[in-house]
């Protein structure tokens, strides 16, 4: 069963972070597009891409509960890693947010920062990953 319950944790943990690092590529084109009808269809692609990252989202971490609490996995480095997951899950509701800005119309920030924004999600999986399969403390 925990063989099974881990497959499915790393399959919803990569297709969560899959929306986490497209959304801020939408968020780059919005921050550049001028055009209303094509802003029009990158806020659509962003709300739904939005709304199908959360359900991601939820059994990601369910999944990863279940592991830890269930199957009594523990370590200096699951703390750490829960830290991160901490941060991940501020950056996706951080990405709700600016969309909710986007709709707004008050958008405040440069293409370009949102290139840099957009990197946070893959150094977070990086570090993620390293400290579940090297498990370094």
């Amino acid at each position: 069963m925990y063989l099974w319950i881990k497959a499915f944790h790393i399959v919803f943990i990569a297709s969560w972070f899959a929306g986490l690092f497209y959304l801020p590529r939408i968020f780059v084109n919005l921050a550049q597009e001028t055009d209303a009808t094509a802003t029009t269809r990158l806020l659509g692609m962003a709300r739904r891409l939005y709304r199908f990252t959360t359900m991601l989202m939820i059994p990601a971490l369910l999944l990863g509960l279940w592991l830890w609490l269930g199957f009594g996995i523990q370590g200096g480095w699951l703390h750490a890693k829960l830290a991160l997951v901490v941060l991940a899950i501020g950056y996706h509701h951080a990405c709700g947010s600016i969309l909710k800005k986007f709709e707004g119309g008050v958008n405040k920030r440069s293409h370009t920062w949102f290139r840099w924004f957009n990197e946070v999600p893959v150094v977070l999986l990086m570090l993620i990953v390293i400290l579940v399969v090297v498990k370094p403390f």
